[in-house]
């Protein structure tokens, strides 16, 4: 019964054991369903069912026939229009970083566009070449290519064979394909939630790594210097090093070009974030930079007057796709994967946005077999690796994309400038293609300002965000990304393996239990000690967990029990000598000259001082907590009550388990009762299964709540009164007495009849 006074509430009901209350309430035995089950619900088949996974795979049969043509298609062609200038610019820009021929970053900005049109559920991401993943693409046909062939500059055109260039596409679509059959493998399965080990800080630290090294590999584009590829770790420092040897050949028509050209991108990038509010759409100064380049390249011939690097051919219309290569699949499977995990986790997240925005639903599933297919055909045709460019996605929600329409828009531009006009960018300087790309990176350097927030508010995100960060930089982006998500787990693993373990008090004198360190004033019964665990016990906590509990109650029970087992030999032997009687006032010595010595009762097999303590065979009862015969020495212990509070405890393993009905027999053998409060009724049925229960340790130990266990001790132990602990600014007395109803009343007049406890 709950009782309703102002502010306040009374409840009264029976003190409860996780036991009783089952009984009562007539506990129910569930089925869980088994892996069999699972997949019988699986293949299963239904009308219904089949319609439903036909929407799934096909968002668009969803919000297609409910499209508002009056009210979104201005909106979807302006911002369909805007998204496909950046999209060229970007393909164009961000082929530099696979190390391929600029034009086939046109093929990876277009094939995408039209699968996700289709298949996915963000109706606002624009889908195409990502810095970061093209970077982690470039790296693996670095790496694959033949050392010959590798040492050879990709920024002089003129040295490039066919061969060596179709190699590196070749490479470039065989690791894009296997990483869209690895997105849709993961989608098809449903294991969409793999992304959730890459968390925020993980994703911010090595996008920024990721910028770092984009930076890096632009300098020989802006500067125009031959510098041989590297895959390995360290890499970005050869690459460095390499640069800085040769900054006396410097082009410094393609250093003028790319650094007017980054310095009025960086400018206007931050007067259209500035002024978004108040411009109708973002100044598309990448595209009015790139036409002004051209015109001034191709009208001053830059290419033979001062020896620049141009994009050069530009073939039009598309080329026949090809089979990917088995053999790069073999060599590049961890790559691809990390490739997958990286792309799918940067689209998920920024599609996560949109959708809380713009309040519609997404499927990660889903997302992860609309990108799988999207990057089989890209590959297929010749393409790279792509997600969602994050500025892309801004400009295409920023200039009212309200749909999916603006992205198919966006791929027509692509279209024109594949079949039509490609041809018109030929003269472009390589070097402002670097620069537009380093550009693009200002939000992921920004990135850096994270450190401090996360200093601020969590260390170990903190701590992840500079190890995934140096992991990145020091590693290559490939093994970076797995040491960082290993050290992440890391860290998981420490800080249940290290839990902050606290001793509650009764605060208010109601059933709220907090950290006795944490108030002023708190009461706790005398002889009961309540110890909370926050997180999982397992192999790797358990001794921690031990320890903890040790140093809350200030006694090892093992200690204990073994003080008193020698002591009861010592007594065994007084009373056989007849040494020793028992009054009603205490132990009576009939003789002084008993000598016994440690030595002997310490060379005794150690199991017997760990059995629990047989008195049945005296003809009297010991109390430890009194004095003993012939000055035997037992440390006194007041505690009589040990409450754990598992609440937090989510799960416990095999040894784990064996290691706490071990402390719970410790303690229960020198008579102290323990009760286990707060655990979930799953905990308790693994518990029987694994056969944890035996004669000492009884699943009559739980209880629903601390305040269940307390009043449970307090009808135990049959007390009267209770004193308050020291830490309170001044003594007072309460007469606590328990009603039927398992409540408490404090009858001190001076307090109000609504006081509980």
């Amino acid at each position: 019964m709950i009782e309703a006074i102002g502010n306040q509430y009374v409840v009264a009901r029976p003190v409860y054991s996780t036991k009783t209350f089952g009984e009562e309430f007539k506990k129910t035995h569930r089925h869980h369903k088994t892996l069999l089950d699972q997949l019988k619900g699986c293949c299963s088949c239904s009308s219904q069912k089949a319609k439903k996974i036909a929407l799934s795979l096909f968002p668009i049969a969803s919000w297609l026939p409910a499209y508002k043509i009056k009210e979104w298609l201005l909106s979807d062609i302006v911002s369909g229009i805007s998204t496909g200038l950046v999209a060229v610019l970007q393909g164009l820009a961000f082929a530099l970083l696979v190390n391929i021929p600029p034009a086939y970053g046109l093929y990876a900005a277009f094939f995408p566009v039209i699968t996700y049109f289709f298949l996915g559920t963000s109706r606002h991401i624009s889908v195409g070449p990502f810095p970061v993943l093209s970077m982690m693409v470039g790296v693996v046909v670095t790496r694959v290519v033949s050392d010959t062939n590798a040492s050879t500059d990709s920024s002089s055109s003129s040295i490039e064979n066919d061969s060596f260039v179709e190699e590196k596409v070749m490479v470039a679509a065989s690791v894009t394909v296997l990483s869209g059959i690895i997105q849709l493998l993961l989608g098809v399965l449903q294991v969409g939630f793999v992304v959730i080990y890459l968390s925020e800080s993980l994703i911010s630290g090595f996008t920024t790594a990721a910028a770092i090294h984009v930076l890096v590999s632009q300098l020989k584009f802006m500067l125009q210097l031959r510098v041989p590829a590297y895959s390995d770790p360290f890499s970005i420092f050869k690459v460095l090093e390499s640069v800085f040897t040769q900054i006396q050949k410097t082009n410094i028509a393609d250093l003028v070009t790319s650094v007017i050209i980054l310095v009025v991108v960086f400018v206007f990038k931050e007067i259209n974030q500035r002024y978004r509010s108040k411009l109708p759409v973002p100044i598309p100064i990448e595209l009015i930079m790139t036409v002004i380049a051209t015109g001034v390249s191709y009208g001053c011939n830059f290419e033979d007057r001062f020896g620049v690097a141009v994009v050069g051919n530009m073939s039009l219309g598309f080329q026949p796709p090809i089979t990917p290569s088995v053999e790069v699949f073999q060599d590049t499977i961890g790559d691809s994967f990390g490739i997958a995990i990286v792309g799918f986790a940067v689209a998920f997240s920024v599609a996560s946005v949109y959708s809380l925005k713009y309040d519609y639903p997404i499927d990660g599933n889903q997302e992860l077999i609309a990108l799988g297919v999207s990057n089989i055909f890209t590959g297929a045709f010749k393409g790279f690796a792509g997600s969602t460019a994050l500025s892309r996605s801004g400009v295409q929600e920023s200039t009212g994309g309200k749909t999916q329409v603006a992205g198919l828009l966006s791929a027509v531009i692509v279209l024109i400038v594949i079949v039509a006009i490609g041809f018109l960018l030929q003269p472009l300087q390589k070097s402002v293609l670097a620069a537009l790309a380093l550009g693009n990176l200002k939000g992921m350097l920004m990135q850096f300002a994270e450190i401090g927030r996360l200093w601020k508010k969590d260390k170990y995100d903190c701590l992840i965000w500079i190890m995934t960060f140096i992991f990145a930089i020091v590693l290559g982006l490939g093994l970076g990304l797995a040491a960082s998500v290993a050290f992440q787990l890391l860290t998981i693993v420490f800080r249940t393996q290290f839990p902050k373990c606290s001793t509650l008090a009764n605060v208010g004198r109601s059933n709220i239990y907090k950290n006795k360190k944490n108030y002023a004033e708190v009461y706790e019964p005398e002889g009961v000690k309540i110890f909370r665990c926050p997180s999982p016990i397992y192999f790797a906590n358990i001794g921690f967990f031990k320890q903890k509990l040790i140093d809350a109650v200030g006694f090892s029970p093992l200690r204990i029990l073994r003080k008193r087992n020698k002591a009861l030999k010592k007594i065994r032997k007084l009373q056989k000598r007849g040494l020793i009687q028992m009054t009603p006032k205490g132990f009576i010595c009939t003789s002084d000259g008993f000598k016994d010595s440690d030595e002997e009762l310490d060379n005794n097999q150690i199991e017997e001082l760990d059995q629990p303590i047989n008195t049945t065979d005296l003809p009297f009862d010991i109390d430890w907590n009194a004095d003993l015969p012939f000055n035997i020495s037992i440390p006194k212990i007041s505690l009589h009550s040990l409450i754990l509070d598992f609440s937090a405890v989510s799960f416990l393993d095999v040894s784990s388990m064996r290691g706490l009905r071990t402390i719970l027999q410790e303690f229960i053998r020198i008579k102290v009762d323990v009760y286990i409060v707060g655990t979930d009724d799953d905990f308790i049925d693994k518990l029987a299964r694994c056969e944890f229960f035996d004669d000492e340790v009884t699943d009559s130990i739980f209880f629903l709540t601390i305040h269940d266990a307390i009043l449970h001790i307090l009808m135990k132990k049959d007390y009267s009164t209770s004193k308050f602990n020291s830490s309170q600014e001044k003594e007072r007395k309460f007469d606590f007495t328990i009603n039927t109803n398992g409540g408490l009343r404090n009858r001190e007049c001076q307090v109000p009849v609504e006081t509980k406890f």
